[in-house]
């Protein structure tokens, strides 16, 4: 008589193999597609809950006063920008890791605010923004107002901005949803006029359309390649109530709304301080009126209640900016000399002729990476070669270096 041969089973249900769909057999254990599927699930919810806790943990929350103390390490003056938006990424922040309301009637419900900067090319409106997203440690990524487009015309959906943060994040939407937008030349969105458009305006007032619903907070579906959606896409839900935008835009001309809205208001006590609207830097009194008079319409302008603005650098600033923060430039070329076993040494009366010559073309510290790379070309590309241990820039190497480049010509 034959001897009848032991039938396999699950080593977690016990069930036999005739009792279940599969049996994925091993050396020493078995295990049902039932238990696999289980299992399964039980690891995608600790892989969740794993990625909350870490990300509260990870999120740094720091006080207002530590914000624009690390602020001030790169960022020279804009003390005003620098403490509104302290202020407001705390808050923000307390916010998101404050617990979900109840349905108490009296919890009171917390809401952000965006942030607005208003202020001239080149005054550090980005470099603000991404040194707060560099301290935080959050997903940061920058969007260009410029490309956007409505829905169906040539150009970028206003949900592109969506898919640059979640490429900032890795794809992890649960971080992503915790990150910062800074949507940059915000202001070359404007209508043309302070009343609706009669004609059909695709990369003006529709895309300020298109913004509300990012900005106020609602899931919206984001393609993964960014691009243009199609109906059979795979969209990516992304929750907006937790992204923190910054808006950034020149809003070139807006001075003379404000000195506009000034005089017909120069009456009280501050009529002897605005009544020289040209001995003041007029961005200091901009309001959200005054943004929306420019071209952004009313509810995009309630969406960011938040309005601050960065003064114009002066001298004194541009040459604080080119040796005191820690990613001054100075400092900058003399780390990428030091690698090459090189010391650089640069005439203060050099800094001075850069400081001169960004006045003069008014690019803001823009101009004076670019001043700088021109006067260091020649430098840096005889120092790794040469023999010589220092190197030392003066004034009239400057003027030489400057006149044969693009700015001599300029001049």
């Amino acid at each position: 008589m034959a001897k009848q041969q032991r039938e396999d089973y699950c080593s977690f249900c016990l069930r036999p193999r005739s009792a279940v769909e599969m049996l994925i057999t091993g050396r020493e254990a078995n295990i049902c597609n039932d238990c696999l599927e289980q299992g399964l699930a039980i690891l995608r919810e600790e892989k969740e809950r794993f990625q909350k806790e870490s990300l509260e943990t990870d999120l740094t929350w720091l006080k207002p006063s530590a914000i624009k103390s690390y602020l001030d390490d790169y960022i020279i003056g804009q003390d005003e920008a620098k403490t509104t938006l302290a202020v407001a990424v705390y808050n923000h922040y307390k916010r998101v890791m404050s617990p979900s309301a109840s349905k108490d009637a009296d919890e009171v419900e917390l809401e952000k605010s965006n942030v607005m900067l208003v202020g001239e090319t080149g005054t550090g409106k980005t470099l603000i923004a991404r040194t707060i997203a560099r301290m935080l440690d959050v997903p940061f990524c920058i969007a260009d107002a410029t490309v956007l487009t409505e829905a169906g015309y040539v150009g970028e959906d206003v949900e592109s901005v969506l898919t640059r943060l979640l490429q900032a994040a890795d794809y992890q939407v649960e971080k992503a949803e915790r990150g910062i937008v800074f949507i940059d030349e915000i202001d070359k969105i404007a209508r043309k006029g302070d009343n609706p458009s009669l004609t059909r305006d695709v990369s003006g007032e529709g895309v300020q359309q298109g913004l509300l619903k990012l900005l106020e907070g609602s899931v919206i579906g984001v393609p993964p390649q960014g691009g243009r959606k199609h109906p059979e896409q795979k969209l990516i839900q992304v929750d907006t109530k937790n992204i923190l935008f910054i808006c950034g835009g020149a809003f070139e001309g807006i001075e003379h709304r404000i000195a506009s809205r000034l005089s017909r208001q120069s009456i009280g006590f501050s009529s002897e301080e605005r009544a020289n609207p040209q001995t003041h830097n007029l961005l200091q009194f901009v309001t959200p009126q005054d943004v929306k008079s420019f071209g952004l319409i009313p509810e995009l302008v309630g969406r960011i209640p938040v309005v601050t603005h960065l003064n114009p650098l002066h001298a004194e600033a541009l040459r604080r900016i080119l040796t005191e923060p820690k990613n001054a430039l100075i400092k900058q070329y003399q780390r990428l000399l030091s690698i090459d076993e090189k010391e650089l040494t640069i005439e203060p009366e050099v800094l001075d002729l850069i400081v001169d010559k960004a006045m003069e073309y008014k690019l803001g510290a823009r101009g004076l990476r670019s001043l700088c790379e021109a006067i260091m070309k020649d430098v840096m590309y005889h120092a790794p070669d040469s023999k010589e241990k220092e190197f030392v820039v003066s004034l009239d190497f400057a003027k030489e270096q400057l006149a044969k480049s693009s700015f001599g010509s300029a001049a």
